[in-house]
């Protein structure tokens, strides 16, 4: 059923779509998996988690918001938020740029940082669990060449690009 006609939809061929569903399944039960580890470990979704990493990993702990969330794929309205609830916790705190009065910049505390070396053990042992103790080294090579495949192919660099962080 994957024939293509001039006017009509190019179909996923059977092993496509087993494929696609696979992915789909395995994709929406890995990201409820560790967002449950989390939530159950520290009281956090998964995306918090993940922009605590980008944090501890930036220069000086700091990022600015822009470029957060670039880096986390999400929305600048999502991201807004997610830092709100951070802050709460006393895990981030904004700065305003001085050379932007518009720009801000996300900043990870000593909280924010002790927080992170306290649940990412569990974290990377829940990822470890699900994902790559169950595939061989030549798999988990393969996986990680065609995740950044797509990756590379739904991220277009011209300008006026549809993309999450620039909403």
């Amino acid at each position: 059923m994957n024939t293509a006609s001039a006017d009509g939809p190019r179909w996923l061929s059977h092993e496509e779509q087993r494929t696609w569903r696979a992915f789909m399944h395995a994709t929406t039960l890995l990201e409820d998996h560790l967002d449950r580890q989390l939530q159950r470990d520290a009281g956090m979704p998964h995306i918090y988690y993940g922009l605590l990493v980008q944090l501890v990993e930036a220069p000086r702990r700091r990022l600015r918001m822009t470029e957060l969330a670039m880096k986390a794929k999400i929305t600048r309205s999502r991201l807004s938020h997610a830092i709100a609830r951070l802050e709460k916790n006393g895990w981030v705190r904004r700065e305003d740029c001085p050379s932007d009065k518009r720009g801000q910049f996300a900043v990870l505390t000593d909280e924010g940082d002790e927080v992170l070396k306290r649940i990412a053990p569990g974290h990377v042992a829940a990822v470890r669990q699900a994902l790559f103790d169950r595939l061989t080294s030549e798999q988990q090579k393969a996986l990680g060449e065609a995740m950044l495949l797509i990756a590379e192919g739904l991220q277009p660099n011209e300008a006026g690009a549809d993309l999450p962080w620039l909403r």
